[in-house]
């Protein structure tokens, strides 16, 4: 996408105000299908769901404009690594005129347990420097999030390689239905509101044949 087409592309959404979906995760075949990037593979979902192509925008992102439920929405995948997400992140939003109301960001959640999603309005970056990058590029915290349980490292294992590593055999088979509840839940925040999402996700029981996660914390 030129500079030119992706002008043209923004004007477009001026029809009503758009909303923005944001899925956190490393750029490169390296880091795909690691717990870090739960948010890319998020987005994916939603993008084969409501048949929304995704194309590299000058920003240095690939994103995709289209409708939901009559909502104008842009899917986002900030192509810097995680803990520069932020620039990416903030120059599209100044190219659609946006603010962190406008956004909902979808990242991965240690402090959750695997298969748990949680969705919060607002508040501080809990040590994830995805998170904290977009707070320092926005001056501050105020968009919601849907967060991601992944669960804490083994013994032994420290944060950096638990999250750069890949799902366990049994978590890989449970990962499809949990991306689909997120893709539900990201639906629900962006037509009803972040407080209807939380509701109807926060407390979700997963369960998938004989095995069942109530989500831990």
């Amino acid at each position: 996408m030129t500079e030119n087409e992706s002008e043209a592309t923004e004007k477009q959404c001026g029809y009503q105000k758009c909303f923005m979906i944001v899925g956190l995760g490393n750029p490169g075949p390296r880091y795909a299908k690691t717990r870090h990037n739960v948010g890319f593979e998020v987005i994916e979902a939603i993008s084969r769901e409501f048949v929304i192509s995704l194309k590299m925008h000058p920003a240095n992102a690939r994103i995709g404009m289209g409708r939901i439920q009559g909502k104008e929405v842009v899917l986002v995948q900030p192509m810097a690594y995680m803990n520069l997400s932020g620039n990416p992140v903030y120059q599209l939003a100044q190219s659609f005129g946006l603010s962190c109301e406008d956004m909902l960001i979808v990242h991965d959640d240690m402090d959750l347990a695997f298969g748990r999603i949680k969705i919060k309005e607002k508040g501080g970056s809990g040590g994830h420097k995805g998170i904290q990058s977009l707070m320092d590029a926005f001056g501050g915290g105020d968009f919601a999030r849907l967060r991601m349980g992944i669960g804490r490292p083994e013994a032994g294992m420290n944060a950096v390689d638990h999250v750069l590593s890949s799902f366990k055999l049994e978590e890989s088979k449970m990962l499809e239905h949990i991306i689909s509840r997120a893709r539900d839940a990201t639906v629900t925040v962006l037509c009803n509101g972040a407080k209807e999402g939380m509701n109807r996700f926060n407390r979700s029981i997963i369960t998938i044949s004989s095995q069942t996660t109530d989500g831990g914390k």
